[in-house]
């Protein structure tokens, strides 16, 4: 507080009464620079103008310059400046850290000198307790003697106050600016149990979102690399700019260094992930000195109006280098390069991408590089002739090392005629003209070079005709009929010309109601057809239920389509196909997809996905059985992709038992072939100060190199501000797969 104050005493309460307002004199006032006011509040105030002393008792308050001090009784030298408070004393700063002592002998504005019983609040619920401290550098540093310090709520239950984790050291110091704690000769204790001793730590304060610094480390053990420690280290840049970097050492598996860099601005953002690795014991006879790395990536960013710059990036050196130090379980990597731009409901878009094979029959040299990918979408924003007509042009240039070399050009017109009558029948009425030329220097037949064009036109309709009952209370049920007819020449599809983009063919619920039901541009679902559908709906306050179930028509079978097994073309009728859904937010979702072969009345693909949640408790568990496909015979493939057969069942469980504590496990099993491919389990504590979990994991695969193993990892959270908690997951989230590999 600095003593020249033009009015020194701005309000004195006695006893509660009347207001009664001191003014120093002017001589006093001119002696020193004039100053804000001080506010004093008491119950009883004298003040000696000869010693300028003030003396206030009785539930007494000073605010001066944003800072307050509460106290039982405070005494002021206006001559040194000092301020002594006893009794019950509280000190608050301008950001809003709160200091709690017996007695105090404070100078500076309240942001200076010493304090005896020494108790402070940081932040939302940061706390500290001293013998004794003292502010320094205006309030800028505190240096506490003999403290116990923890960013934790503590109960104030009998029995409970002990908070989750604590740091007690003989001396700590506060940075109010950096927002950063440092403690000498500290004890870290959990749940007042002592389990770890350092002569040094910092730590940023309960204010700080993000800080630099080592964070804890995960510690394990797995039969593939031995035991491991992971050393993070984290550099927060900016508000908007991170790092993170982490040493991994193992035992067997050699050494990884990983990185992490995040940005983000106002029109995008970047992130990028990498890694090297190196062990002495890797290759398929465990005693080779191999090298891995990875780069994982993406990236927006908006260089002109409404014109956008991205990239994504999937890259490794090595097909089982992400699976053995468990990074990722892809088995197939996508890397991209585009500019786009929009404007209205048009779209642009110039694109690259990069495929990367990690399964044991991948071939990279024979995957197809798209260098470049051009799509351009025209859709007016006018109406034309009462429809909305549509343009889209596509092209595309696949380079390989090993293989055809393809080029395609297409363009694609439709105009779409919607028609609403009054008894609510929607009919839509479509015209579409296609276009493609093709172009390849190693075709099947033979020839250096070979020019391909076809023309596809058809028209269709469209009709649909819900019958809506509003049952009263929110509840509503809707049956709505849906059928399309599309008339189509036969043909279009070659026979000398490389299917690249419509590989494997499958009719699901997805595609069914869809003029057009295969993927990409080289295959073509041709002749006279039809599809129907059935969908149902019953909506109710907290949910609703959703079934829809169809078939697909032809006069003919499809020689494009016939020969594919598994698709559900085989024949003039398609399989019947549908699902089934039922959800109500957010305790149950469950989703049941179905193909039932027409012919045999078997079902070739079953698909059943249930997620159960209550409070912090959750259940998943999938079922999936698919019947053996072969696609569509291509380059790679000649005979076509044979995808084997599959029944299998995931389920994962994570189950809130009591409090915090959380009980988690998970199972992957191969019914067909009657082995569990993965399973783990383990047990976790999370709140919004601490998170720690120790786990068990399982795999009984093995993929070349990497044979079935064991792992045991434990993780430490303690974290110094209030987070969301999350599910427990000890390893990489994609490592239960589902539907077809």
């Amino acid at each position: 507080m600095t003593p020249p104050l033009k009015t020194l005493l701005r309000r004195i309460l006695l006893g509660g009464a009347a207001i009664t307002a001191l003014t120093l004199s002017a001589a006093a006032a001119e002696e020193r620079a004039p100053a804000k006011d001080m506010l004093l509040q008491a119950d009883k105030a004298d003040y000696d103008s000869k010693a300028k002393r003030v003396i206030a008792s009785g539930h007494v308050e000073i605010d001066y310059d944003g800072s307050i001090l509460i106290a039982d009784k405070v005494s002021y030298d206006q001559n040194t400046d000092v301020v002594t408070a006893d009794g019950n004393v509280t000190v608050m700063d301008k950001t809003g850290n709160v200091a709690f002592a017996k007695h105090v002998v404070l100078k500076d504005k309240l942001r200076e000198g010493a304090l005896t019983g020494f108790g402070a609040l940081l932040g939302s619920h940061g706390r500290l307790v001293a013998a004794s401290a003292e502010r320094k550098e205006g309030g800028r540093i505190t240096i506490a003697n003999h403290v116990a310090y923890t960013p934790c709520k503590i109960c104030q239950q009998d029995g409970s106050k002990t908070p989750v984790w604590q740091i007690k050291a003989v001396r700590v110091v506060h940075d109010n600016e950096k927002h950063r704690v440092k403690f000498t000769d500290a004890t870290l204790a959990v749940f007042g149990i002592p389990i770890f001793y350092t002569p040094i730590l910092t730590e940023p304060d309960p204010t700080v979102h993000h800080s630099s610094g080592f964070l804890l480390p995960d510690v394990g053990n797995s039969s593939a690399n031995g035991y491991f420690i992971s050393i993070p280290y984290y550099w927060s840049i900016s508000p908007s700019r991170d790092a993170t970097l982490q040493s991994t050492f193992t035992t067997k598996g050699g050494q990884v260094l990983e990185g992490e860099y995040r940005e983000r601005w106002n029109d995008g953002g970047m992130w990028l992930q990498g890694s090297v690795a190196h062990t002495p014991n890797g290759g398929t006879s465990q005693d080779q000195t191999q090298y891995y790395s990875h780069l994982f990536g993406s990236g927006r960013a908006k260089i002109a109006e409404n014109w956008t710059l991205g990239y994504d990036a999937q890259l490794t050196s090595n097909d089982t280098y992400l699976k053995r130090y468990n990074i990722s379980q892809l088995d197939r990597l996508v890397s991209d390069l585009f500019v786009s731009g929009e404007q209205g409901q048009s779209r642009f878009a110039l694109s690259s991408y990069f495929f990367q094979g990690l399964r044991a029959s991948d071939d990279n040299h024979s995957f197809a590089i798209p260098l470049p990918l051009i799509e351009y979408t025209y859709i007016p924003m006018q109406k034309l002739a009462g429809g909305r007509f549509r343009l889209d042009v596509n092209s595309v240039s696949l380079y390989r090392q090993s293989g055809a070399n393809n080029q395609r050009v297409t363009a694609e017109a439709s105009w779409r005629f919607p028609l609403v009558t009054q008894m609510g029948q929607l009919w839509t009425f479509q015209i579409n003209a296609r276009g493609d030329v093709y172009h390849t220097d190693t075709p099947l037949d033979g020839d250096s070079s070979h020019y391909a064009t076809r023309a596809i036109p058809y028209m269709a309709l469209d009709w649909r005709w819900p019958f809506i009952a509003n049952r009263g209370g929110g509840h509503s049920i809707l049956l709505e009929p849906i059928a399309q007819v599309i008339a189509q020449p036969y043909g279009g599809n070659f026979s000398n010309v490389q299917n690249e983009d419509s590989l494997n063919v499958e009719l699901d619920e997805n595609n069914l109601l869809s003029f057009d039901q295969v993927p990409g541009y080289d295959l073509v679902v041709s002749g006279p057809r039809a599809n129907f559908g059935l969908r149902a709906e019953m909506r109710f306050d907290s949910g609703y239920a959703e079934a829809l179930i169809g078939q697909a028509y032809r006069l003919h079978k499809d020689p494009g389509l016939s020969d594919i097994s598994g698709s559900g073309f085989t024949d003039k009728h398609s399989d019947l196909v549908g699902r089934f859904s039922l959800k109500f937010p957010p305790y149950l979702d469950l989703t049941n997809r179905l193909d039932i072969d027409e012919q045999t009345g078997n079902v070739s693909r079953d698909e059943v996905y249930v997620t159960g949640t209550l409070g912090r408790s959750s259940v998943r568990v999938s079922y999936v059985q698919l019947s053996a496909m072969r696609g569509v015979p291509n380059f790679v493939e000649p005979d076509g992709q044979l995808l084997p057969a599959r029944q299998e069942i995931t389920a994962q469980m994570d189950v809130n038992f009591y409090r915090n504590w959380q009980a988690f496990a998970a199972i992957r099993r191969d019914l067909k072939a009657e082995q569990t491919l993965d399973n783990e389990f383990g047990l976790g504590y999370e709140d919004e100060c601490l998170g720690i979990s120790l786990g068990y994991r399982r795999k009984y695969t093995t993929d070349r190199d990497l044979r079935p193993s064991t792992s045991y990892i434990l993780r430490i959270k303690l974290k110094t501000t209030e987070t969301t908690i999350q599910p427990f997951s000890l390893f990489p989230q994609d490592v239960f797969s589902y539907g077809r590999p």
